[in-house]
């Protein structure tokens, strides 16, 4: 259930994914460079594309840190949206027994 303060506590694990994404991509080159210098092309295409892929992650985190914090509502905000005292009423659902 929500508090009503994450606004003012969550954290951004942006940072924790970069040096995540910095240990993986010295590994994916690693592994690209060793596995070609053995002769094991699949391994290297393998570890390749695992670098493409981390590359690209780690422009979105970067992109992502840049922007810099976005907007959050204040304490003033409720967590949840009010409820709408004049919308019409839900329909019930209709009885089980149908042969009364």
């Amino acid at each position: 259930m929500r508090t009503g303060s994450e606004p003012s506590t969550a954290r951004s694990a942006l940072r924790a994914r970069f040096w995540l994404c910095v240990w993986g991509l010295a590994w994916a080159v690693f592994g690209t460079i060793a596995f070609t210098l053995v002769g094991r092309p699949g391994w290297a295409i393998a570890c390749g594309v695992l670098w493409l892929v981390i590359t690209a992650d780690l422009v979105v985190i970067v992109r992502h840190i840049r922007q810099g914090p976005h907007f959050q509502p204040g304490r003033d905000v409720p967590p949840y949206r009010p409820v709408d005292d004049r919308s019409p009423q839900r329909r019930t659902r209709p009885p089980d027994d149908w042969s009364s």
